[in-house]
C-alpha cells in the first residue's frame, strides 16, 4: 500500500469517526436525561431532584425524567447511577446516607461513593427533628428518655434512609436508651407511621415535621442541629437538652457517572449553581426550612473525602456493626 492510499483511507477513516460522534452526540440530545432519586416522591431527596430538574432541562434542551427509585437506603438507586453510561443521559442525588452513611453501614455496597461518582454540586441541606406521635404519652425530650428507661426495647422508633439508622443509633447511645429501630424506605413512609402510631417516635427532616406539628399532628421533642431551627424556633435542640455533640443534618447533591467528561461536569455545575440563585428558587428552598449549599465539584469532593471516615468513627463508637 503506498503512502498516497495510506492517506486517503486514514482522511475517510476520520471522517466516518467525526460523523459518528456527531450522529451519537445528537441522538443523545434527544434522548430524555435520567436523573435518579434514592427515595419515594414526596421525600427531601426527591425535593431535591425536582428543584433543579425543570431548568436543567431548559438549560440543556432537553426532557428531565425524575426517576424516583424506593429501596432500603437508597442502594438501588446509586448501583443504577455508578452503572450508568458516562455519556451525559443519566444524574443522580445522592444524599448524606447514600455516600457517606452507607459506608460505615455495609462491608460491601455495591456502588463506591468516591469512586464511581463524579461530584457536581451539592445542593441542599436540612436539619432534622424528633417527632412523636400524638397518642405517645411523653410531652418532653426528658419525659421520653425517662419512659424508655424505665420500659427498655417497648417502644419503636422509625428509620428513614442510612442517615436515620446512624442518626437513631447514635441518639439511643447518647441518651442511654432502648428502642426498636424499625426502618422504612424512606422520610414519607415513616412519616406515616409516626402520624398513624405504628411507631411512637422518629427522626425526620424538619421541613416534614412543621407543618404537621402546627397542625397538631405530631409532637416535637427536639431538634438535631447545633442551634435552633428558624423553622421551629420554639423547639429546643437535643444539645439543649443533655445529648452533647448531637448534631445531624442531611444534604443532598448532585453527581454523574464516573469517568463523565470534566468539561459536561462544569457546564452542569454552572446551570445548577445558577439555578440555585434565582429568586423564586431560594424562596422555595426557604418556604421549606432547607438551606442552599451550592459549591464546586473540588468542595462536594472534600466533604466525602472528609466525612467518610468521621461518620465511621462515629458509628464505631455507638457500637454500629456493618451488616
Amino acid at each position: 500500500m503506498n503512502a498516497c492510499l495510506r492517506y486517503r483511507l486514514g482522511c475517510v477513516a476520520i471522517f466516518l469517526a467525526v460523523c459518528a460522534t456527531a450522529v451519537h452526540a445528537q441522538d443523545l440530545s434527544k434522548r430524555p436525561l435520567r436523573l435518579l432519586v434514592p427515595s419515594p416522591p414526596g421525600g427531601p431527596s426527591d425535593f431535591a431532584g425536582r428543584l433543579i430538574a425543570q431548568g436543567l432541562g431548559e438549560a440543556l434542551g432537553r426532557n428531565v425524567v425524575v426517576d424516583a427509585r424506593q429501596s432500603v437506603n437508597g442502594i438501588l438507586s446509586m448501583e443504577t447511577a455508578a452503572r450508568a453510561a458516562p455519556d451525559g443521559s443519566t444524574l443522580s442525588i445522592g444524599n448524606i446516607g447514600t455516600h457517606i452513611m452507607n459506608t460505615g453501614l455495609y462491608r460491601k455496597l455495591p456502588y463506591d461513593p468516591v469512586r464511581d461518582f463524579a461530584p457536581v454540586s451539592q445542593l441542599v441541606s436540612a436539619g432534622t427533628a424528633l417527632a412523636a406521635s400524638v397518642k405517645f404519652g411523653p410531652n418532653t425530650f426528658l419525659e421520653f428518655v425517662a419512659v424508655a428507661k424505665k420500659e427498655p426495647g417497648r417502644f419503636n422508633i422509625g428509620v428513614a434512609g442510612a442517615n436515620g439508622q446512624v442518626a437513631t443509633e447514635v441518639l439511643k447511645f447518647a441518651a442511654g436508651i432502648k428502642l426498636n429501630s424499625i426502618p422504612y424506605k424512606g422520610s414519607s413512609p415513616t412519616e406515616f407511621a409516626v402520624l398513624s402510631s405504628e411507631v411512637e417516635v422518629a427522626l425526620l427532616s424538619i421541613p416534614v415535621v412543621a407543618p404537621q406539628l402546627r397542625a397538631g399532628r405530631l409532637k416535637v421533642y427536639g431538634v438535631t442541629t447545633a442551634g435552633r431551627s428558624p423553622m421551629l424556633p420554639e423547639v429546643p435542640t437535643l444539645q439543649e437538652q443533655g445529648v452533647e455533640g448531637y448534631v445531624f443534618g442531611n444534604w443532598h447533591a448532585l453527581f454523574a457517572p464516573a469517568g463523565t467528561p470534566a468539561a459536561y461536569v462544569r457546564t452542569l455545575n454552572k446551570i445548577v449553581v445558577g439555578i440555585l440563585h434565582k429568586p423564586e428558587i431560594r424562596e422555595r428552598v426557604a418556604r421549606r426550612g432547607s438551606e442552599i449549599i451550592a459549591g464546586t465539584p473540588e468542595e462536594l469532593a472534600a466533604v466525602l473525602k472528609r466525612d467518610i471516615p468521621r461518620y465511621r468513627k462515629i458509628m464505631a463508637q455507638a457500637g454500629i456493626q456493618p451488616q
